[in-house]
């Protein structure tokens, strides 16, 4: 794996910072997973203890969670706010049309959820993210599956076309289970010219639970570069 640029750390930190300036008092917060989406997680938890803002949090995984109680954000749920204001989260590739593929990090599904459920959905990434088609540069699509179901869905991932593999854990013996208690198949498709028409198709398959596509779903994008950052609508 190649090192990334020594710029995109600070390029991450950078859309975050954007992002978070729409948040205002009394928002619930969709509050996203991964290492861009942690930067923004501390700098709403920055704005909360400096200018008396006011914010409830809905984690989209434990990751998420365990940072915003670090971070003394209050915590609430889908159940008690089904609609939120607004998500803030990042994403694995981002498209000409704001599509996105997301779910490297294991946590598409609460991802989706929470940013369906959300009035706007802001996607905050580094300029290495964006491509001009879906799924370049072999980058596979992330597909959350029950367990009983995992062969069977191989079987048919890879008579559409896809190239399927049972995401393994790193520091385990055995596949990565989500915090659903899933398994994830990370399958290459090549160039995806109709991520809708992919994203239809694999929802068809019994067994499937969601997949990484984030098909229309996107209100702004805020891409951090060497240089500054760039909004995207």
């Amino acid at each position: 794996m190649n090192p990334k640029p020594a710029w995109v750390e600070q390029a991450k930190q950078n859309a975050a910072m954007e992002a978070v300036k729409h948040v205002k008092g009394g928002f619930v917060v969709g509050l996203g997973s991964g290492t861009t989406a942690a930067y923004a997680i501390e700098e709403i938890a920055n704005r909360m203890k400096h200018e008396d803002l006011h914010v409830l949090g809905v984690p989209t995984s434990y990751q998420a969670f365990m940072l915003a109680v670090k971070h003394r954000i209050p915590i609430t749920t889908l159940d008690e706010y089904p609609t939120l204001d607004l998500t803030i989260d990042g994403a694995d590739q981002i498209d000409d049309n704001l599509d996105l593929i997301k779910g490297m990090g294991g946590a598409l599904v609460r991802e989706k959820i929470v940013a369906s459920a959300s009035k706007k959905s802001i996607v905050i990434a580094d300029a290495t993210k964006k491509v001009k088609i879906l799924g370049e540069n072999g980058h596979p699509v992330p597909i959350e599956v029950l367990p009983f179901a995992s062969a069977h869905v191989i079987g048919r991932i890879s008579d559409i076309g896809g190239k399927p593999t049972l995401r393994e854990a790193a520091k385990k013996l055995g596949p990565v289970v989500t915090d659903n208690g899933n398994f994830i198949i990370d399958t290459v498709f090549g160039e995806i010219g109709k991520p809708a028409e992919l994203q239809r198709k694999l929802k068809n398959i019994a067994g499937v639970v969601e997949t990484g596509l984030f098909v229309r779903m996107t209100d702004v994008v805020y891409m951090g570069k060497r240089g500054g950052t760039e909004k995207l609508e």
